[in-house]
């Protein structure tokens, strides 16, 4: 991967960021701000009488929720994994063992 760094400008609700980034991370970096302009935006279409940064915490919230979730997904993925691993180990023993007997 190229390290090359690169010095943007990402517009969060209506502010801009500057930022310093590994090249190939730009289009991930914009696709993310892009999102949370969408989210707020969407909110601000829903709760005229909040300001920006309700919108912000809600779409904050909203996306760590997310996150969340597929941290835990993964984290059960990992472990039934794991539990197969160990089965396929214990099938190996066993087959072994009756073969000795």
């Amino acid at each position: 991967m190229n390290d090359e760094k690169l010095t943007i400008r990402v517009n969060i609700a209506d502010r801009y960021y500057p930022l310093t980034i590994k090249k190939f991370e730009e289009e991930q970096v914009r696709k993310s701000a892009k999102l949370i302009n969408d989210t707020v935006l969407q909110y601000k279409k829903l709760y005229v009488d909040k300001d920006e940064q309700d919108f912000l915490a809600m779409a904050l919230l909203q996306y760590v929720t997310k996150l969340i979730e597929l941290e835990a997904k993964q984290n059960i993925a990992t472990f039934v994994e794991q539990i197969k691993e160990i089965d396929h180990d214990l099938e190996d023993y066993l087959q072994k063992e009756q073969n000795v007997l």
